[in-house]
């Protein structure tokens, strides 16, 4: 065998990945309801174009941001592999020969 395989390798599951995204979905637009409701609270200024450009853009980012895929620390993907046993044609004749002698 090549390599012991490690659980760390394993990637994240459907269900944990998918709660991660939706979470992060979720804060995001909560962060656009407060933009909102400050940009309609807050009498016109430069605070008012902040809090209206958050609630625009941030949908766009909130999206892009819960759909990333993949962990940014990890260079390479990393990914459980079955291993592979190999037995030579000579194993064969040595047990046989083996089994012929113990008759």
């Amino acid at each position: 065998m090549s390599k012991a395989q490690s659980v760390t390798s394993i990637e994240v599951s459907p269900e944990e990945e998918r709660r991660s995204r939706f979470i992060k979905y979720t804060v995001a637009m909560i962060i656009r309801v407060v933009c909102v409701i400050l940009a309609v609270l807050v009498p016109l200024g430069w605070l008012t174009v902040l809090f209206a450009a958050g609630a625009i853009f941030l949908p766009y980012f909130a999206v892009v941001i819960a759909n990333a895929q993949g962990n940014s620390s990890a260079s390479s993907k990393n990914t459980a592999e079955a291993p592979t046993i190999s037995i030579s044609a000579e194993s064969f004749k040595a047990a046989k020969n083996k089994n012929e002698d113990d008759k």
